[in-house]
């Protein structure tokens, strides 16, 4: 069974992507910014970026039929590695108790 969630962005149809893809019991979940349509959420603040961007790919687990809960990794590019605790901070207040392995990258 496959099943997938779109974020609503033109650019899907054209370039032929989901926001999220469940096929069984694995979920694969696209790059995610903080563009809400074309407004750039939380401009010049990387926390609000990130609680953005979590709270969108909670939602697509949701339409999948999961959960945060069952995540078992993130990956965090960055632009500025410098901003680290900010967005630490964020990715902290949804993932305290699951504690996933991250990984960044900038």
């Amino acid at each position: 069974m496959r099943k997938r969630v779109g974020a609503g962005s033109p650019w899907e149809d054209t370039v032929g992507y989901s926001r999220a893809v469940r096929v069984g019991n694995h979920i694969e979940v696209a790059g995610t910014t903080a563009m809400d349509q074309d407004v750039l959420v939380g401009k010049d603040d990387v926390y609000v970026q990130t609680k953005f961007i979590l709270q969108k790919i909670d939602i697509s687990l949701q339409q999948l039929g999961s959960s945060l809960n069952d995540v078992v990794r993130t990956r965090m590019f960055v632009t500025d590695i410098l901003k680290w605790e900010e967005i630490g901070k964020a990715h902290g207040e949804f993932f305290k108790d699951i504690k996933p392995v991250a990984q960044w990258q900038k």
